[in-house]
């Protein structure tokens, strides 16, 4: 298998003459934004002194950060932050597909601060919403007026027993949410996977989690390199699915389950990972009928998720209801502002809304929450809603894929609606995977998209 093979998209179901017409639309669309953009002129700033402390230098963290750095001067910008490495995550099924080097995901944090923000390279030990501040671990207090909360997720491998982080890549151990160096041991044991066949395990956690298409992405994967290497009838591949369904929206979980069945793919439900023993390679799932164990020759460990230990254990935690127990940020699912402390504001994957763990839910709601802190400021009411939306652009083999976007009320939401229908597998939604989003997921970043 080459990489230049997969990227042509053989058999894809789009020709060359096909994608060049779709790559002028896209130049269209993309000169059209361009020139609305350039009509419109710059944003008229708000003046202010205040305090704006945003934790988190992530995806959502630094898009808050230069949108409004854009929007308001004279405001005191503050990220706090130990992280000296910023991970494009998305990046990380193709890395552990052995499309891209583990270095594809790897940048400075840095490169993308904005020059007038206040970088305090240190995290988080607690927050105190009451006296509008928060504590470093250092034990330095920094007051603010307004806290954007964008500290991302953790995640809880010490919940599975058993785990151990440091085999990943060795006895057919792999995860590809670790970081892009355990993307790329995964990918070496999925490689030889594919060589010897045996017993594939795939599983997602019963936690809410980041971009949860990423655990079926990877099962459609390992089943194509199979047939790739003409191994495919040698290896029984299991999805453990932690509930009644593949995917939250339920058309695509359908979808999904035909595409399974069509591969020889096993389903089993009601299946959460508990223990793990690398030794023997057997993994215990907690089921409806009592523990059940799996072996296994090549196993992705997707471990649950949770919100950051100082932010579970603060004031801003959800008290009650489905997202209190893993401590997500308790906000205003449209405002995305909090309901009892109103000058605090939670974007990314520690927002507790229903939806919106995926770097494309980030470009929608950091602009709602801009505009909501803008135009407090400015002492008028805004009117910006965040709907939920979500994207997930499902691989399903080499060369195809899937765009699914969806909404709150698992509305499909397509962006291309004349060019690439949802569910349907082509090769013009792979290249967007492989090729296009990168750089617009670093306009992001820099407060461009």
């Amino acid at each position: 298998m080459s990489e230049k093979r997969i990227q042509t998209g053989e058999n894809a179901g789009l020709d060359r003459r096909d994608f060049l017409k779709l790559g002028m639309a896209g130049i269209a669309g993309a000169t059209a934004l361009t020139l609305a953009s350039a009509s419109s002129g710059a944003v008229e700033k708000t003046a202010t002194k205040a305090r704006i402390v945003i934790v988190g230098a992530g995806a959502a963290g630094l898009a808050m950060a230069a949108r409004l750095s854009e929007r308001l001067d004279g405001a005191t910008l503050t990220i706090i932050d130990d992280r000296a490495r910023h991970l494009y995550q998305p990046g990380f099924t193709l890395i552990a597909a052995g499309l891209k080097p583990a270095s594809y995901s790897i940048s400075a944090t840095g490169d993308y601060m904005p020059r007038d923000v206040n970088w305090v390279q240190d995290r988080v030990a607690e927050f105190d919403p009451e006296s509008r501040k928060v504590i470093t671990a250092s034990g330095k207090p920094v007051p603010y007026d307004y806290l954007v909360v964008a500290a991302g997720i953790d995640l809880d491998y010490a919940a599975i027993d058993g785990m151990d982080v440091s085999r990943i890549g060795k006895d057919g151990l792999g995860s590809v949410y670790h970081s892009p160096e355990g993307a790329a041991a995964t990918w070496n044991l999925m490689a030889q996977f594919a060589e010897t066949g045996g017993d594939g395990v795939f599983l997602r956690p019963a936690t809410e989690m980041k971009c949860a298409g990423a655990p079926l992405k990877y099962a459609f994967l390992t089943d194509d390199q199979l047939r790739r290497k003409g191994n495919r009838g040698k290896a029984n591949l299991t999805y453990a699915a932690h509930n009644d369904a593949l995917f939250s929206v339920p058309i695509v979980s359908e979808k999904t389950r035909m595409l399974f069945k069509d591969r020889g793919m096993k389903t089993v439900y009601h299946h959460v990972l508990q223990a793990i023993d690398p030794g023997r390679q057997r993994a215990t799932f907690a089921s409806p009928s009592g523990p059940v164990e799996l072996p296994y020759d090549f196993i992705n460990v997707i471990p649950p998720m949770r919100a950051a230990a100082s932010v579970r254990n603060s004031a801003l935690a959800w008290q009650d209801g489905p997202f209190a127990h893993d401590g997500w940020v308790e906000v205003n699912k449209g405002t995305l502002r909090h309901p009892r402390f109103a000058n605090v504001f939670a974007v990314g994957d520690v927002a507790g809304v229903p939806k919106g763990k995926t770097a494309a839910s980030i470009k929608f709601q950091v602009p709602v929450a801009v505009d909501h802190i803008v135009a407090d400021i400015a002492g008028r009411d805004s009117d910006s809603v965040y709907g939920g939306y979500t994207s997930c652009p499902m691989i399903t083999r080499y060369g195809r894929a899937m765009l699914v976007e969806f909404d709150f009320n698992n509305d499909l939401l397509p962006s291309f609606p004349r060019v690439i229908a949802p569910l349907e597998e082509l090769w013009v939604t792979w290249v967007m995977k492989t090729i296009a989003l990168k750089p617009t997921y670093v306009s992001m970043l820099r407060g461009k998209a």
